[in-house]
């Protein structure tokens, strides 16, 4: 029997004898394979090392169901002979052993998110509603599901966040919208999908430990602009970074398309912004020539830190651009609340405010975080990814009271204080892994006792690490509990 062409498959297609190795054992990894089997392909999952209960409780049931499943060291080393389609989680880079034999035996690369699009069902078109950049992607997001959901639709919240998307695409009863976070890693293996309307918040170095070489911030960059080809309504822009606009310049899209800027500032036609404490849209209204459109307040948001209420504006411009109604964005905005661990206010005394902003994993987030501040005691440091930091503390050194580093790569952030902020007070809290055996909370009393003695009041003392988590921490969210609950300590004590 001939096999099946992985390029001509679809929804309803037959799949039966397609061979498939799916790299990959996380959450995409185990949907895609678990639904190529539901299709009938034959199924090769390689991960290495499996080192939990639920993961080898997965291998199990997808052995049941007929996979062959290989999750011992050097398993992702070798791609096996018989295989028509690879489909990869986004963790594996493109010079990864097996990529790189897919690509010299001319064998298909998807992504989980590429092959999603495929699965899409031809009868329920689903939209979607897609969103990247280097930060604030969650929480741009979760406020568009948010307002569509006001809105009366059924909407989920999918890819780098939530849900995965090829688990959402598969379900019996077809959502009415998906809202989409795609990372760069995601969009690199994604060939052909075509959102309704997309956007990319930012572009700030990070990841640049993926990204290798000389070219690597341009190879960054062009996989964020990847969202934007084939869309089809709306291309959302940050007018305030102006790679992001270039991106939409550069995109081949779908004709009748338009680019849509969001800015802090008063908006030109064409755009949604801020007329001083109103978030207005004027680009999808018809009076847009002379008026704007009252979207909500600033008060209506969880926060009017800047960052946050310019991923409320993305995610508003995303909406209009699916048609939802003015007051759908205001009843989505007023009730969304961000995950922990993004600007989470933890406590207040003496004049200083404690606030837990881990989720900031790279400069760019950070530096956000930071200019939200007029004062700061901020805790930095961890795992900097190949990230430099020379621009965030050039661009925060006057709101800096002092520092207080932690972490592997520590260093990286000490040099850039001493290059562009001499005089501001620097210390150092030493840990390694040991310390997490407590889940960090040693290590954080250290780091909260160092801030305390430089905070003053009207300070805030700011977790906004910008780097990521693991070298000390099982995650940015383990980071940001340990720091929490040595704040709480400390507070405690005085009483």
């Amino acid at each position: 029997m001939s096999r099946p062409d992985p390029s001509s498959l679809g929804r309803l297609d037959a799949w039966d004898g397609l061979r498939t190795v799916v790299a990959g054992f996380g959450v995409s990894g185990f949907a895609a394979a678990d639904n190529l089997l539901h299709l009938g392909a034959g199924v090769t999952a390689l991960a290495e090392g499996a080192r939990n209960p639920e993961e080898l409780e997965k291998a199990e049931l997808l052995e049941v169901l007929g996979a062959r499943v290989d999750l011992h060291t050097g398993a992702t080393l070798t791609l096996p002979d018989d295989v028509d389609v690879l489909v990869t989680s986004p963790g594996f880079r493109p010079d990864a052993p097996l990529l790189a034999q897919a690509h010299a035996r001319g064998i298909p690369v998807w992504g989980e998110v590429e092959l999603a699009w495929r699965l899409r069902h031809p009868d329920h078109d689903t939209p979607w509603l897609c969103v990247t950049g280097t930060n604030g992607k969650t929480t741009t997001v979760q406020m568009l599901d948010s307002i569509l959901r006001a809105a009366g639709l059924r909407s989920v919240a999918v890819g780098n966040v939530g849900l995965p998307i090829v688990e959402a695409v598969m379900d019996p009863t077809p959502y009415d919208v998906l809202a989409v976070e795609l990372s760069s890693f995601q969009l690199h293996y994604t060939d052909s999908m075509s959102a309704q309307a997309s956007a990319v918040l930012n572009v700030a170095e990070d990841h640049l430990d993926w990204y290798d070489g000389p070219a690597g911030m341009d190879a960054y960059t062009a996989d964020k602009g990847r969202i934007y080809e084939r869309t089809q309504r709306a291309c959302v822009y940050n007018v305030a970074d102006p790679a992001t606009e270039a991106l939409v310049r550069e995109a081949d899209v779908v004709e009748g398309a338009r680019a849509i800027g969001f800015t802090l500032g008063m908006p030109s036609v064409g755009m949604v912004g801020l007329v001083e404490d109103i978030l207005v849209d004027r680009a999808f209204v018809e009076t847009r020539d002379s008026t704007a459109a009252e979207l909500c307040t600033v008060s209506d948001l969880a926060s009017d830190a800047p960052h946050f209420v310019a991923n409320a504006l993305a995610a508003a411009a995303l909406a209009r651009a699916h048609g939802v109604s003015q007051a759908a964005v205001r009843d989505g905005l007023r009730a969304f609340r961000p995950d922990g661990h993004r600007i989470a206010v933890v406590a207040e005394r003496d004049g200083v405010g404690w606030v837990d902003d881990s989720k900031a994993t790279n400069p760019h987030a950070a530096m956000s975080s930071l200019q939200a501040y007029d004062s700061v005691v901020w805790v930095a440091g961890g795992l900097a990814k190949g990230a430099r930091f020379d621009d965030l503390v050039q661009a925060v050194r006057s709101r800096l009271r002092g520092v207080v580093l932690i972490g592997r790569d520590r260093d990286v952030i000490a040099e850039a204080l001493s290059r562009h902020a001499p005089d501001v007070r620097v210390l150092t809290v030493d840990g390694g892994e040991t310390d997490t055996q407590d889940g960090g909370r040693a290590l954080m009393g250290r780091v909260v006792d160092a801030a305390a003695d430089m905070a003053r009041a009207g300070d805030t003392v700011l977790l906004a690490p910008g780097c990521a988590s693991m070298d000390q921490f099982t995650s940015y969210a383990a980071r940001g509990d340990a720091f929490a609950a040595a704040v709480r300590d400390r507070l405690d004590d005085q009483h």
